[in-house]
């Protein structure tokens, strides 16, 4: 008995490490993203490259008089810096042969998390690729969990990929594509942008942390289910709740029918993950974190479009798009679900995962989120 509740207690732990693994690189104001997309013609590829100004600002202090806001005279001054490191940091090759990056303009332009400097190249193969090898290296040696969110487009089809610190090189085969090829496409990014988006994560771990118990009759600590059967339905009522909710407001902002200011939808999202943790630890939302979690999915539906509107995908893909991005997000929040239930289940009866992994991840789940929630809401940076 001895070796097994050590063994239960041993796994308890490695959740609540779960817990605090995610949580430690959540530091950052807003994920780091940079949106790439070239136009193959020919053997002539028109690049834009939208670089975050805040970005920019912090490996090479753009903002010379330290007021907090970035000028286009600021930008200007520090062109041909910024240049050189894009195209340092971009190569596009056609088979063997490189394809030259030629800088034509530097633009500014708004998106929906906030300024962006805009980067124009001209690049032209030695002949018109059948194939493109795109290698990025952005930011990822300052800020491994930077992604570069792609479109190609080439007469035949447009692809959209997301480049990150593990998946710098990929290929993009000039083909007719078929709406098979853009609706994997669009999966794939939704499966990335719920595992490269820590608040989604942590807000999904604080419900689900609660999921093997239920509160005690005086309301002021939890017991274990006695099944399995009960926890199971309460996850799945708590994802289908969250995955809806989120597919309606991302539909209605991607279609442009309604959108909502971002600072105001990011600082949401940080106090959502606030409410949801602190509710493990003190009864706020009752026993339906199932109406919670479709409540609060609602505000999650306005952050994940901002990914798809600052792409820039053409209307005709849309649909395909969004659904796909969809499924995406569902496949991904199933994933945490298949990893985390069973463990959590397997130790729900020791103090380790009541104390260590519930109230103790819960806490620390709230503290990240509430600096989250200062920065974003007053826009200052904390670390």
């Amino acid at each position: 008995m001895k070796r097994r509740e050590g063994a239960r207690r041993a796994i308890a732990l490695l959740a609540f490490a779960l817990v605090a693994l995610v949580a430690w690189p959540a530091h950052a104001h807003k994920p780091s993203d940079s949106y790439l997309t070239l136009v193959a013609v020919g053997s002539r590829i028109d690049v834009r490259w939208d670089i975050a100004l805040r970005d920019l600002d912090n490996v090479m202090a753009l903002d010379r008089d330290a007021n907090g806001t970035i000028t286009w005279g600021e930008l200007r001054a520090r062109r041909d810096d910024v240049t050189a490191l894009a195209r340092e940091r971009l190569t596009v090759r056609s088979g063997d042969d490189a394809c030259p990056l030629n800088a034509t303009r530097l633009e500014v332009a708004d998106h929906s998390d906030g300024a962006y400097a805009v980067l124009r190249f001209d690049a032209v193969c030695p002949s018109e690729p059948r194939a493109l090898d795109v290698d990025y290296e952005l930011f990822f040696d300052v800020d491994p969990q930077h992604h570069g969110i792609a479109r190609i487009d080439d007469g035949a089809g447009t692809r959209t990929a997301i480049f990150t610190f593990a998946d710098r090189r990929q290929r993009f085969e000039r083909s007719t594509l078929g709406r098979a090829h853009q609706l994997g496409a669009a999966i794939r990014l939704g499966i990335g942008h719920i595992f490269s988006g820590i608040d989604h994560l942590l807000f999904l771990i604080a419900l689900l942390l609660p999921s093997v118990l239920v509160r005690k009759g005086d309301r002021r600590g939890w017991e274990p289910v006695g099944r399995w059967r009960p926890a199971l339905m309460d996850v799945l009522k708590i994802v289908t709740a969250f995955t809806v909710a989120h597919s309606i407001t991302l539909s209605l902002s991607a279609l442009g029918v309604l959108r909502l200011p971002s600072r105001f939808v990011e600082s949401g999202i940080a106090a959502s993950v606030v409410l949801a943790a602190i509710n493990n630890v003190v009864p706020i939302l009752e026993e339906d974190r199932w109406t919670a979690a479709f409540a609060l999915g609602l505000l999650h539906g306005f952050g994940f479009s901002a990914t798809l509107m600052d792409l820039g995908l053409p209307r005709q893909n849309l649909v395909v798009t969004l659904f796909g991005f969809n499924v995406g997000v569902e496949l991904g929040q199933m994933c945490v679900v298949a990893v985390f239930l069973p463990l959590a289940y397997l130790v729900r009866r020791t103090v380790a995962y009541r104390r260590v992994a519930l109230l103790g991840g819960s806490v620390a789940i709230a503290g990240v989120a509430t600096v989250w929630l200062i920065e974003r809401a007053f826009a200052l940076k904390v670390f």
